[in-house]
């Protein structure tokens, strides 16, 4: 049985120990935050899951999925258009990606010769918003992740920021809800003392996304702000957690590792 009070009072006393020790290595101007996250990577200080309970629950995730994947020919794709003119495969919102070709000409890669291949670009160009949220429970910090669903998803099922999302999902061009904890990340500012940690473009599969990135961001909300849960895809894991959790098969997406790599 967890005791969080017990927990907070132990991360407290040795957290000091630690900052105490290393900080004198250490060098905060970019990122002030690098002390506790590399202290909170040495040992489980979660209040609310060992990493045992963690991964049952992802198990449970991964085996109670409904979502069925049924490979089907281009031409058969719902709401997806082909240009005559070009061949350009594109969606009838004229919005999410298209998928057109590009010819490559170099002599720094495997072949002299280039090649040429289709490839998936972003309307828009800008790509989307990678969000973690960050929160402390009895001075603790804790990172809202979820377990997400994605056709295109080794086992269906990986764990992922709180926010992951293109502009034309926060927009609702698919015609559904608009994203989770949308907002937080939009407007952050609009929020009484949230903390962005951490903000900057992330580059994105170049063989495959023609200029694609992605915003991500670490954001610490206050730990008296009432958040709650939409569902229990959702939950509060430790640092510690996410990092041994990337030791599994594919269940940490990379979205998630290119928001923590900087701590």
């Amino acid at each position: 049985m967890i005791d969080p009070d017990k927990i907070a009072r132990k991360y407290a006393e040795e957290f000091s120990k630690y900052q105490s020790l290393v900080s004198q290595f250490s060098n905060e101007e970019i990122y002030p935050h690098s002390i506790e996250c590399s202290f909170e990577t040495l040992n489980d200080w979660s209040g609310f899951h060992n990493l045992l309970q963690v991964k049952s629950w992802f198990i449970g995730k991964r085996s109670n999925c409904d979502m069925e994947i049924e490979d089907i020919p281009l031409n058969e794709v719902k709401g997806w258009c082909t240009d005559q003119k070009t061949g350009n495969v594109y969606h009838e919102s004229k919005d999410f990606f298209v998928v057109h070709g590009v010819r490559v000409t170099t002599s720094s890669r495997e072949t002299d010769v280039g090649w040429d291949q289709p490839i998936l670009e972003q309307v828009g160009l800008d790509g989307g918003i990678l969000g973690l949220i960050r929160k402390r429970f009895k001075g603790v910090p804790h990172y809202l992740c979820e377990a997400k669903v994605e056709p295109g998803n080794y086992g269906k099922v990986q764990i992922s920021p709180s926010l992951q999302a293109t502009h034309a999902n926060l927009k609702k061009a698919h015609a559904g809800r608009r994203p989770y904890f949308a907002d937080y990340f939009e407007s952050p500012e609009n929020f009484n003392n949230f903390n962005v940690l951490y903000e900057a473009w992330l580059a994105e599969d170049g063989g495959r996304l023609h200029l694609k990135r992605n915003k991500g961001i670490l954001l610490e909300i206050p730990e008296d702000f009432k958040l709650d849960l939409p569902n229990d895809n959702f939950a509060w894991l430790s640092l510690y957690q996410i990092k041994a959790l990337m030791l599994e098969d594919a269940w940490i997406n990379p979205h998630i590792r290119g928001i923590l790599a900087h701590v």
